[in-house]
């Protein structure tokens, strides 16, 4: 069985990442993925990608291009990230109120099936943010930052205060990004490139065994073809 698996993204680095990474690695199971940057906003016929401002323009762009290509072989997923998911999303509210994480992403993803109402969405939230993937192994951020040894041994003692690199936090100056960020200054500016790289590096393996809420969605794409 072959399928044709539509990625909506949440910006340039996921977008490189399931170009980089997942894609080909889906290819393999005969899963034929696409990709495109959520549609932010339309000025005189120009349509502007990149960045979850609200939960009704991807709505919008996720229907319509189901509308595009309705073909049984379609099948269409997201990936957004939970922090500063917009206060818009179905189930918002509600989900604030649930503590833990993996939970509160559950529901959040359920909400959203339910309200585009198309059994071919797979959603896909990151717990809680990308960046959670490259701290699986933050060792490989050496790749792209070959000068920063000690911001990088730094970042491998704080993941390993955590069961899992999903579980460290959504707050302003405490997100995976930011933790980044913090030790690495520049990965601010490269993190479209830099980014889909070291997950690159680090290998799905790894990331589909700390990543759990990750590897889940990766095995369940997986699923849906047959391997080559």
């Amino acid at each position: 069985m072959s399928v044709r698996l539509h990625f909506v993204v949440e910006g340039q680095t996921e977008e490189t990442f399931v170009n980089r990474v997942l894609a080909p690695h889906l290819a393999t199971y005969s899963v034929w993925g696409k990709v495109r940057c959520v549609m932010t906003s339309r000025r005189r016929g120009v349509i502007h990608r990149g960045g979850l401002l609200s939960y009704a323009m991807a709505r919008k762009d996720i229907r319509l291009w189901m509308k595009e290509d309705q073909n049984a072989d379609a099948v269409f997923t997201t990936m957004f990230d939970l922090y500063r998911l917009p206060s818009d999303s179905p189930g918002y509210d509600q989900a604030r109120r649930i503590g833990d994480p993996r939970r509160r992403v559950t529901a959040l993803e359920e909400a959203m099936r339910e309200d585009i109402g198309d059994r071919r969405l797979i959603p896909y939230l990151q717990l809680h943010e990308f960046e959670a993937l490259l701290l699986a192994d933050p060792q490989k951020l050496q790749c792209e930052f070959l000068d920063r040894d000690a911001a990088v041994q730094n970042l491998v003692v704080l993941s390993s205060r955590f069961d899992s690199p999903e579980m460290i936090d959504d707050g302003e100056h405490t997100a995976p990004s930011k933790r980044i960020i913090q030790e690495i200054p520049e990965y601010q500016g490269m993190k479209a490139s830099a980014g889909p790289l070291v997950a690159e590096k680090i290998g799905l393996a790894c990331l589909r065994e700390k990543c759990k809420h990750f590897g889940e969605w990766l095995s369940r794409l997986e699923s849906m073809g047959g391997r080559l």
